[in-house]
């Protein structure tokens, strides 16, 4: 047991240096940080109806986020293989299941963070443009804090949903096509062959479920959507998982 923690620690350390290092993270940071703030601060200064829920409106800014952090996790995966940089990785962690955990578990951790930063600006951004007849929602109130931070969460189980694909497919645009088909060009085919289908596709689950002060009637409720979206994180790991241990590196 101590042997496994050690090598999952260094494991862990290595992606970290990995993934700090990359141009590609804190340009990801930067403009998803920054569109969270844009699409905020519009969306909240043409707010009109005092009765909708303020708080999902100005939680648009986190729509950026669910691409940019997706795209991230999948090229974070496919870039060691097409730079060649897997072949030195799996000598430095041969346990191919072990790898993949300290990745996501990096990974995961710092979309995390970024993804609750990008939910608080956005909601903070986005309240501060709210009209001044409006009634800006506040983080005491009943429901806004957690659809603040669920939707900082569900951008991170994207990034790991994205993770999980590079693994499974390695090859960058290949893995990229796939994330946006499922992603989002699904939802629109659900929305015109069956509506019902669609508060189970990622984008709505966030805007519906997660990012929502009061549930509407016919969506996920705010603990189901989380519950889905870790579902579709972990059967994309866990798929990525069995298939790099079926493939020479």
């Amino acid at each position: 047991m101590t042997t496994t923690v050690h090598r999952f620690a260094a494991a862990s350390r290595m992606e970290w240096i990995k993934l700090r290092t990359l141009r590609s993270t804190w340009w990801t940071l930067a403009v998803t940080v920054a569109g969270a703030t844009g699409i905020g601060v519009a969306v909240g200064a043409n707010s009109k109806d005092a009765s909708a829920d303020l708080t999902n409106n100005v939680l648009a800014g986190v729509a950026p986020g669910l691409l940019l952090v997706g795209v991230l996790g999948v090229l974070t995966m496919t870039g060691e293989y097409s730079s060649g940089m897997i072949r030195a990785t799996l000598a430095a962690v041969p346990d191919r299941p072990l790898l993949l955990t300290a990745k996501a578990t990096v990974f995961g951790l710092v979309t995390l963070v970024l993804g609750e930063v990008t939910a608080f600006v956005a909601f903070l951004a986005g309240r501060a443009a709210l009209h001044g007849r409006l009634t800006a929602p506040g983080l005491g109130q009943p429901g806004v804090l957690r659809a603040v931070v669920l939707s900082g969460a569900g951008i991170a189980l994207m990034g790991l949903f994205g993770l999980g694909l590079g693994a499974i497919v390695r090859h960058s645009a290949a893995a990229l096509a796939t994330y946006v088909g499922v992603v989002f060009v699904a939802g629109q085919l659900l929305l015109a062959v069956a509506p019902a289908a669609v508060r189970w596709v990622p984008p709505a689950i966030v805007g519906d479920s997660l990012g929502v002060s009061r549930t509407a009637s016919g969506d996920l409720s705010p603990w189901a959507g989380p519950a889905v979206l870790c579902g579709y994180a972990a059967v994309a790991l866990g798929a990525g998982a069995w298939t790099l241990t079926r493939r020479d590196g």
